[in-house]
């Protein structure tokens, strides 16, 4: 049966307002392409949620310049609470999303003069490019990176998303997950030092293992056009213990929720995650409705209990309001949607 991970489909974030992080994100990252936004309860998570069905209201959004999604979340049925101590680099989890943008002083001088949260200096990544961080209402770091792909243009100074940052315990088993498994099995760089573009996030001047991987194969999958080539970086703390992220709280409480990855032949695929070590901690077993989109989730867990889910798509909705959907379930998974199915997306864009 034919098996692929496509690539890196979204990044899930709880929040705290729902409404506010949705604005901020249209407004910092271009984010205004919605494919769902509905409150559901979300009993597939139960695992992560003590054993207890929690409702959430979830979107996902996404920037039709280039890039993939982010999933936001914010649940319905309680309270969502933040870590418990302030996050640092290093601390096993999701810690920073990076999003591409044209022209890092742009993007830069865009957030100085929109009073985004703790806008740092421009400084230099392990590669050498311009980078710069920023935070989001709930204090998630997020990270522009100049790229060089896009699938089409707009006034935003921002793309999407193209990759996170997650902090593992140890390095060489992580890399077993993460390079020999999921496939992101080309290592842009290998560093251990200080780093300077850390120098402004917290504990950022101590010493750090970085390796940003990235897949040699091409991206697949329908969006493969819009989402390009993604990133993970992951991250070992050598001056000190680090710590778990999402400790005493679970999947729905504020902070980078999951890694999610675009998918095709979930069964065997599954199989091979469960003799890597990794099974499936949760399945829907079937088509799951998101509001119109039509989707198979399950999820697994690294080593560090960072949560890694799985997406196979069935339907997606090309233009809602008009009633026009798609159905990919039975269309080649390497083979890119039409030109014209993608760009007609813009026509559910958001404004402010």
């Amino acid at each position: 049966m034919y098996k692929r991970i496509n690539g890196l489909q979204h990044i899930g974030v709880a929040v705290s307002n729902m409404d506010h992080s949705l604005k901020y994100y249209r407004k910092f990252f271009g984010l205004d392409i919605p494919f769902f936004d509905s409150v559901q309860p979300a009993p597939l998570m139960d695992v992560y949620t003590r054993n207890k069905t929690i409702v959430k209201r979830a979107s996902m959004i996404m920037n039709l310049q280039g890039g993939c999604a982010i999933e936001v979340i914010r649940p319905t049925s309680f309270e969502p609470v933040g870590p418990k101590h302030p996050v640092k680099m290093g601390d096993l989890g999701i810690f920073i999303t990076q999003v591409k943008c044209r022209d890092i002083n742009r993007s830069w001088e865009f957030c100085k003069n929109e009073n985004a949260e703790r806008v740092t200096a421009i400084q230099k990544d392990p590669d050498g490019r311009d980078t710069f961080y920023i935070e989001d209402p709930d204090g998630n770091v997020w990270q522009y990176l100049q790229g060089d792909s896009w699938y089409t243009r707009n006034n935003h100074h921002s793309g999407g998303v193209i990759g996170c940052t997650t902090g593992v315990s140890n390095m060489e088993k992580a890399l077993k997950l993460y390079a020999d498994v999921l496939g992101f099995d080309e290592i842009v760089y290998d560093k251990t030092g200080t780093f300077e573009d850390w120098n402004e996030l917290r504990s950022g001047k101590e010493k750090y293992r970085r390796v940003l991987l990235t897949q040699k194969a091409q991206p697949g999958g329908g969006f493969a056009r819009v989402t390009g080539k993604t990133y993970i970086e992951l991250v070992q703390a050598l001056d000190r213990k680090a710590d778990f992220i999402f400790e005493d709280r679970i999947w729905g409480d504020t902070g980078f929720a999951h890694i999610g990855f675009d998918v095709k032949g979930m069964k065997a695929l599954g199989e091979d995650l469960k003799k890597a070590g990794y099974p499936f901690t949760c399945d829907s077993n079937d088509a799951l409705s998101m509001g119109t989109t039509k989707v198979h989730c399950t999820y697994i867990h690294d080593d560090d209990r960072t949560l890694i889910e799985m997406i196979e798509v069935y339907k997606v909705p090309i233009m809602e309001k008009w009633g026009i959907f798609l159905n990919v379930e039975k269309r080649d998974p390497l083979k890119p949607l039409p030109d014209f199915m993608l760009k007609a997306l813009r026509f559910s864009r958001v404004r402010d």
